[in-house]
């Protein structure tokens, strides 16, 4: 094993309380969940659509489910790098939690109380993804 190649794990857990690997759990499902969605919202978008007249923001709920499926894969494939310890996956995680994020924004009106739970469990990810962020000497 190669220097670099040892530079680019980190311990399993991460520290005394494993908030990492708690943070990768978190980002998988949070990923799965996502991923659902998406593929509900592209087989059948009366699936998702609830009572009211509430309605995607940007474009429509199929190609709101495919950005949705898309990100949602990205984010269980990276939280099962996070979980294993990889550093480029952390980073990876930071920056698909926070379009996980922002992406909730677009389908606020048609799902509010969804859209809010969402990005505070996005928000409760990327704490714990870089409040406990140390540089490897």
């Amino acid at each position: 094993m190669s220097d670099t190649a040892a530079s680019q794990k980190l311990p399993a857990g991460a520290g005394p309380n494993g908030w990492l690997a708690f943070a990768g759990i978190l980002l998988f499902l949070n990923g799965m969940f996502s991923a659902m969605w998406g593929l509900a919202a592209i087989t059948d978008s009366k699936v998702v659509t609830i009572g009211g007249g509430g309605d995607v923001t940007i474009w429509d709920f199929t190609l709101w489910g495919w950005a949705a499926l898309v990100i949602g894969v990205l984010m269980a494939a990276t939280g099962v790098g996070l979980f294993l310890g990889n550093t480029a996956a952390r980073m990876a995680a930071v920056v698909f939690t926070v379009l996980h994020a922002l992406s909730q924004f677009g389908s606020i009106s048609a799902f509010p109380l969804w859209s809010i739970l969402v990005v505070a469990l996005d928000v409760v990810i990327l704490y714990q993804l870089v409040a406990r962020w140390q540089l490897e000497e």
